[in-house]
Order: structure tokens, then C-alpha cells, then sequence
């Protein structure tokens, strides 16, 4: 008795997937849940296991090809043939007619100019690419940029992180402060927690955040989101961005939590950018990119009412938003909420 393996669901709205590589070939003996193949799909790169032990009897697609959810993979003898609820693979096809006679070949490529290198981009990068024309096109996108003074924030992080790191054994860094006052500023300006219909004709509010988290990742950008980021303090949502981003940067993050976010949230910063001009996550209204903190040498206004100058945490918000529902006084206005909010720092970390 055999039967074939199919193409598994790969996530919410996922329909096919590119073989990148099998990794059991015909003739090979496999365990239930051993990894069949690696598969590449629009949101993220996976393994598929099999679904029950056995010998693999045929491969019914290769390295390269896309399949279909649902589609056949391979025919598999499964182990103790017989004792399983599997069904009988289909008889084999007659036999194909003779190949038509080929086809003349392509004239020769024009010669490579020395130091040039020209090569097909990954699935994932080719969905990047798309992504990236097709939200500059589907919205109107503007940029605001606030700078803020983090220097308490600074200070709290600072007297916090050791014991923070040996109570949970993740650094903490400035990102989850950041993500906790756009939470909280996303609940007084909700319209940079929505969506906007492509016909411009409805805009859909959400009462709850699931927060895209931005992961730079040796494939490409990818954005693991923080389901019902609200809920969680400072603490929770430190181990969970640091959860999402790991699983994501070793290719473990299902296709699922890479889908349904509400905002998006981008650190420019983790590379010592000061600030960029980030693009919507579609079809989301609205992400903050934070810059760098860095020390730099500003005025102060002084008890006399003149100006003294002291060396301050800095740091560049800004924050990409469609024009289709959101006005430049919201941007601003949503800026200066999470602005005084770090520059308050009032968090609590861990009961302190």
C-alpha cells in the first residue's frame, strides 16, 4: 500500500509554496515528523515533515517547482503498510507521448562586463520587492520625525538591565519602552491603528494592537508580529519581541505569526541609523521607526529663563502614515504622545 504526501497549509492565506530543497530522495526511509523537504512561500521559508514514517517510493516534484497547497509531493510506502488510515496512491499515468522535437535555442546572452554578477532573487526577496512597489502605490505615504530626550529613560534602563538580564536571561533594550508608549498612543489616536479599503471607501478600526516587530534576517526583511501587545508590560513585552525575532532570524516562525498585525514598529536604530522614512506594512496605516540613541550636546532652559547646555540620551522618532486617512496634525499629534512618554519614563520594569 502507498500513498502520497501533499503539500501541507503553509499559514493564513498562503496557496503554494517553491521547493527549495529536498532533503530525503527516492529510495530513502523517513520517521514521522522528519524533515521532507525545505519549502519557500511569499512570507517565510519552512520545512516540511513527514506526515507518517515510511520509504519513499517516488518524488513527484522537484527542487525549483512551485506547488500547490493540497498538491502531490511524493509517493511514500508507509511503515507497517496497512495498520494506517491511508489511502491507496492513484495507479501510475500512461505513458507520456514522445516529446515534441525541441525548441531552437535562445540566441546567446550579451557578454558580462568583468566585476558584474547578475542572479535571480530568492522568493522571499522578490516578495519584498513586490511588497514595497505595491505600498507605495496602494497609499499616500508621508513621513513626521520628532526628536526626543531619553535621557531619564536612559538612566531607568541602565540601573535596571542587570537584573533584569539575570531574572530573565534577555537583555533589555530600549525597544520594548519604545513599543509600550506607541501602544499606549496608538489607543488615543486610532486611526494609526487601522486600515484603509484599496477603494478608499471604508476604514477598519482596531481596539487591539498586534505589534509588527521589524526583523533584519539573512533572507530579508521579515515582520513577526506580537499578538495583543496591550496586555503586556514592559517585562512581557521584552521576552516577546526577543522571542519572535530569534524564532524569525533561525527560520522557525510560522507563516501565521507573520500575518494579522495592526502596526508595525522598526528599530532603525539597531544599526546606528539616526532615522529613515520606513514603508507601511499593508494594509496598516501607520509605523514608527526608531533611531539610534545617541548623546549629543543641547540646550536646556535654565532658573534664570535663559539656556544652559548639557549632554543628553537623544533620540529621532518618526513615523510613516497613509495620507488616505491620516492628516499631518494626527502624525504629529500620536509623535508627541509617545514622545513625552519616553521622555517621562515612568515604566515599571519588573516591580521596580
Amino acid at each position: 500500500m502507498t500513498t502520497q504526501v501533499t503539500m501541507p497549509a503553509l499559514g493564513e492565506n498562503v496557496t503554494e509554496g517553491l521547493i527549495t530543497r529536498w532533503l530525503k530522495q527516492a529510495g530513502d526511509t523517513v520517521l514521522e515528523d522528519e524533515p521532507l523537504l525545505e519549502v519557500a512561500t511569499d512570507k517565510v521559508d519552512t520545512e516540511v515533515p513527514a506526515p507518517f514514517a515510511g520509504t519513499i517510493r517516488e518524488l513527484l516534484a522537484h527542487e525549483n517547482d512551485t506547488v500547490a497547497v493540497g498538491d502531490p509531493l511524493a509517493v511514500v510506502d508507509p511503515a507497517g503498510a496497512g495498520e494506517g488510515p491511508y489511502a491507496d496512491a492513484p495507479p501510475a499515468p500512461a505513458p507520456a507521448p514522445a516529446p515534441p522535437p525541441p525548441a531552437p535555442a535562445a540566441p546567446p546572452r550579451e557578454p558580462v562586463a568583468e566585476g558584474v554578477r547578475t542572479e535571480k532573487m530568492s522568493r522571499l526577496r522578490q516578495t519584498i520587492a513586490k511588497r514595497m512597489v505595491s505600498s507605495l502605490q496602494v497609499s499616500a505615504q508621508l513621513t513626521t520625525v520628532l526628536e526626543a530626550d531619553v535621557t531619564r529613560l536612559a538612566r531607568l534602563r541602565a540601573e535596571t538591565k542587570d537584573a533584569f538580564r539575570a531574572r530573565t536571561g534577555t537583555r533589555l533594550s530600549f525597544l520594548p519602552f519604545f513599543a509600550k508608549a506607541a501602544i499606549e498612543a496608538l489607543a488615543e489616536h486610532p486611526m494609526l491603528n487601522a486600515s484603509v479599503r484599496e477603494d478608499n471607501t471604508e476604514a477598519t478600526y482596531y481596539r487591539d494592537c498586534h505589534l509588527g516587530i521589524a526583523v533584519d534576517t539573512p533572507r530579508g526583511l521579515l515582520v513577526p508580529v506580537v499578538r495583543n501587545a496591550g496586555e503586556l508590560d514592559i517585562e512581557g513585552l521584552a521576552l516577546a519581541i526577543a522571542d519572535v525575532a530569534e524564532r524569525t532570524r533561525d527560520g522557525k516562525i510560522s507563516p501565521d505569526e507573520l500575518a494579522g498585525g495592526t502596526f508595525t514598529l522598526t528599530n532603525t536604530g539597531s544599526r546606528g541609523a539616526l532615522f529613515d522614512t520606513p514603508i507601511i506594512n499593508q494594509p496598516q496605516t501607520g509605523i514608527l521607526g526608531t533611531g539610534a540613541v545617541v548623546e549629543r550636546v543641547v540646550p536646556l532652559p535654565d532658573e534664570a529663563g535663559g539656556n544652559t547646555i548639557a549632554v543628553r540620551a537623544m533620540v529621532y522618532l518618526s513615523v510613516s502614515y497613509d495620507h488616505r486617512l491620516v492628516d499631518g496634525a494626527d502624525a504629529a499629534r500620536f509623535l508627541g504622545s509617545v514622545k513625552r512618554r519616553i521622555e517621562r519614563a515612568d515604566f515599571k520594569v519588573g516591580g521596580c
